[in-house]
């Protein structure tokens, strides 16, 4: 997967993390809620890694 597409992914899972917590918040749904924080910690995650691949492909390029 390339950098791009790894943060593009990653910005998608951490809104759709977002709004599912807070559905679950509203809906007094601890399940939902729960879910959602995981899914934007993953988001998270996933953002990381295409912002590392970039800095390694930095490196890469001016060696």
């Amino acid at each position: 997967m390339s950098s791009t597409t790894d943060k593009i992914k990653g910005v998608a899972n951490q809104v759709a993390g977002s709004v599912k917590k807070g559905v679950g918040a509203a809906t007094d749904r601890k399940d939902l809620e729960a879910e959602g924080a995981a899914q934007k910690a993953k988001g998270k995650a996933q953002e990381a890694v295409g912002k590392v691949k970039d800095a390694v492909k930095d490196v890469v390029d001016k060696a």
